[in-house]
Parts: C-alpha cells; structure tokens; sequence
C-alpha cells in the first residue's frame, strides 16, 4: 500500500513563509509526477504545483514567483516553499503522485495525501 503523508500546514500570518512535505511510503518503481494540490472553502481543489522526477515544474499562475516545488527523489519526498503568502491561499493543501509498480509502467495509481490545513491570517 502506498501512502502520501503531509506535514507542515498551520497558521501564519500575510507576508509569512510555510514549507510543506510530503513523504511517500510503501513499494513502488516510481512516483512521477508529483505535486500540491489546494482546496479553498467553497471551491473545487485546483493544481498549486508539480514536479517531475527530472525536476521539470508547472505552476498555477496565482503562485508563480511566490511558491517553490521541490522534490528529493531518494527520499521520496517532495516540498512546497511558499513565500509571501495571502489570505487567498488559505486551503487545505493535498499531495498528489503518480505511482507507478513496475519498470514496464503499465500499472500505476493516482495517489492522494489526507490534506494539511493552511491558514493565512490578514
């Protein structure tokens, strides 16, 4: 069984900086991509960032030059700096994988964290 397990989410003020993680665990080949996701109270989760094991990275545009994805392939982990933050990025915060169990990729599984809470008081 493979688990996304997120740790860095709480309250900080506008301005402030969170790093969040997110460790994968369990046996798999490979996980890629992997990224955040956020959902915001009465809206839809939507894309914050991915990364890909090579380190190729895609935004959402509401957090370009304020957030950093980052990842450390040996220890199945990836990171999210963010930096500047607003009221509006307030959200619980998910973590997402593509997980794959062979070497062959033919077999692979969206994987979801349980969500660390962000809040950003103004």
């Amino acid at each position: 069984q493979v688990q996304l397990v997120e740790s860095g989410g709480g309250l900080v003020q506008a301005g402030g900086s969170l790093r969040l993680s997110c460790a994968a665990s369990g046996t798999f080949f490979a996980i890629n991509p992997m990224g955040w996701y956020r959902r915001a109270p009465g809206k839809e989760r939507a894309l914050v960032a991915t990364i890909t094991t090579g380190g190729y990275t895609n935004y959402a545009d509401s957090v370009k030059g304020r957030f950093t994805i980052s990842r450390d392939n040996a220890k199945k982990t990836v990171y999210l700096q963010m930096d500047s933050l607003k009221p509006e990025d307030a959200a619980v915060y998910y973590c997402q994988g593509v997980v794959y169990f062979t070497s062959t990729f033919n077999r692979f599984l969206e994987v979801w964290g349980q969500g660390t809470l962000v809040t950003v008081s103004s």
